[in-house]
C-alpha cells in the first residue's frame, strides 16, 4: 500500500531546512514526509521519527532503503518530545512536524478498529500491542457511564446525536458485549441511521472520530506536544502542524496566537494551507487538512 503524505512540499517548505538541520518527524506513519526531506536533503540533516507504532520505523525503513545513519526512530508519542529528546542527548532541534491524520495502514491494514467499514476489533489504540492498563474503544463502550459516553461523542466528534447514541450503547451492551466496530457500527445505525439518510457522511464517522481521540488522549497529547516542542526548538526554528478536523486546528490555532501574544514565537501564515485541487484529485483524504506554521523568536 503506498502512503500518500498530506501538504507535503508545503511542510516542508515551511519548516525552512537547512544543512546540519535536526527535524523531528513526531508522527511516522507511513514515512512520507521523513522519505521526501531525505530525499530532498540526503545525509546533511538528521530526522527523528517518532511513532507508538512499531510498524512505523520497518515502512519507513523500507521506503528510504533501509537503516540510514542520519534516522532515528523512538517508539514514542510526540508528546513526549521532551523525554525523548533528553534520552537521546539533545538539547535543541531545528524544525518539529505534526501530521496528525491517521495513515492509511491504521485504517486499512492495522485491524485495530479504527474504520467503520471493516469489521475488527473494538481498539482504536495507536500502540501496536496495548497492555491492559491502555484504555481502548471497547472499554469506553462498555463501561463508562452513558452521559461520559454522550459528552465525548458531543464534545469530540461534535455529533448532535450524542445522547440518542450513547444511550443505545448502554442498552445494547445489557445484551452482550460491544467487541467489534461492525457491533458498535449497528448500535449507530439502529440509533440515528434515519437521520442520515441523503446525506455524504456515514453514521459511524463522527462517533468513531470521537472514540479515537478519546482512547488516544489525543488533544490533550496536542496540547502537550505545542509547549514542550516549542522549549525543544532552537531559536528560529519552526513548527509544522497539520490537522484533519476542526477541534485540533482550533487547538493550534489558539496555541499559536498565545504564544505570539507572549513574544515567544512569529505565526508564519495568517491563515491555514490548504491542499491545492491536484492534491485534492489525487487524494481525497486531504480534503480536511490545514497546515499552520510557527517560528520560535526567542
Amino acid at each position: 500500500m503506498k502512503h500518500i503524505p498530506v501538504l507535503k512540499d508545503e511542510s516542508i517548505n515551511g519548516l525552512a531546512i537547512k544543512e546540519g538541520d535536526i527535524i523531528v518527524d513526531g508522527t511516522l506513519g507511513g514515512g512520507g514526509h521523513t522519505y521526501e526531506m531525505i530525499k530532498q536533503f540526503g545525509s546533511s540533516i538528521k530526522i527523528i521519527g517518532l511513532d507508538l507504532d512499531l510498524d512505523a520505523k520497518a515502512r519507513t525503513q523500507e521506503l528510504i532503503g533501509g537503516a540510514l545513519s542520519n534516522f532515528t526512530f523512538v517508539n514514542s508519542g510526540f508528546q513526549d518530545i521532551d523525554k525523548v529528546l533528553a534520552d537521546l542527548k539533545i538539547e535543541k532541534v531545528d524544525g518539529i512536524l505534526l501530521d496528525l491524520g491517521i495513515s492509511s495502514f491504521q485504517l486499512e491494514v492495522a485491524g485495530r478498529g479504527f474504520s467503520f467499514l471493516k469489521d475488527e476489533p473494538l481498539l482504536m489504540t495507536m500502540k501496536k500491542e496495548p497492555t491492559d492498563e491502555d484504555l481502548t474503544a471497547r472499554e469506553i463502550v462498555n463501561t463508562w457511564e452513558e452521559e461520559s459516553i454522550a459528552d465525548i461523542i458531543y464534545g469530540f466528534g461534535e455529533e448532535k446525536y450524542s445522547r440518542k447514541i450513547a444511550k443505545k450503547i448502554v442498552e445494547s451492551r445489557k445484551e452482550k458485549d460491544i467487541a467489534t466496530t461492525f457491533d458498535l457500527v449497528k448500535i449507530i445505525g439502529d440509533a440515528v441511521g434515519g437521520h442520515y439518510k441523503g446525506l455524504r457522511i456515514h453514521p459511524a464517522t463522527r462517533t468513531f472520530q470521537a472514540l479515537r481521540i478519546a482512547t488516544n488522549s489525543e488533544l490533550s497529547n496536542l496540547e502537550q506536544v505545542i509547549e514542550k516542542g516549542l522549549d525543544c526548538l532552537k531559536a528560529g526554528g519552526h513548527m509544522a502542524i497539520i490537522t484533519f478536523h476542526s477541534l485540533e486546528d482550533r487547538i493550534v490555532k489558539r496555541a499559536f496566537v498565545a504564544l505570539k501574544e507572549k513574544g515567544k514565537a512569529n505565526i508564519l501564515n495568517k491563515k491555514p494551507i490548504v491542499p491545492t485541487e491536484e492534491e485534492l484529485k489525487s487524494n481525497p483524504r486531504s480534503r480536511s487538512a490545514k497546515l499552520r506554521l510557527l517560528e520560535k523568536l526567542k
